[in-house]
């Protein structure tokens, strides 16, 4: 399963509104090789859910995960951060050892 905070919720709420996305689209959340630790989480909108997508809804927002994907994110916190350290999405992911200093690359 994968968490949404309460400001990560506002924030895809307010992308969808601004990008004129449908109500059918929802948050995609993979893992890809790269990044400078290993792995990379790549996050976006899609309206197509696949036989073996897993799909969560975490207060009201539907997560689109593929099998392979699922075994990085389980227990993930999606959260977003407006601060001065940075603006974005952040994955608090108890699954990673290691993580870069952006927080966009992890490994396990």
């Amino acid at each position: 399963m994968i968490i949404v905070s309460d400001k990560a919720k506002e924030r895809i709420l307010e992308l969808k509104k601004e990008e004129g996305r449908s109500e059918n689209e929802n948050v995609r959340v993979s893992v890809k090789g790269g990044g400078c630790s290993g792995l990379m989480y790549d996050l976006g909108f899609d309206a197509n859910i696949v036989e073996t997508d897993h799909v969560f809804e975490d207060k009201g927002v539907k997560i689109l995960v593929d099998r392979k994907s699922l075994l990085y994110l389980a227990g993930t916190v999606l959260e977003f951060s407006d601060g001065l350290n940075g603006k974005g999405f952040q994955f608090i992911n108890p699954n990673a050892s290691r993580t870069c200093g952006c927080g966009e690359s992890f490994s396990v």
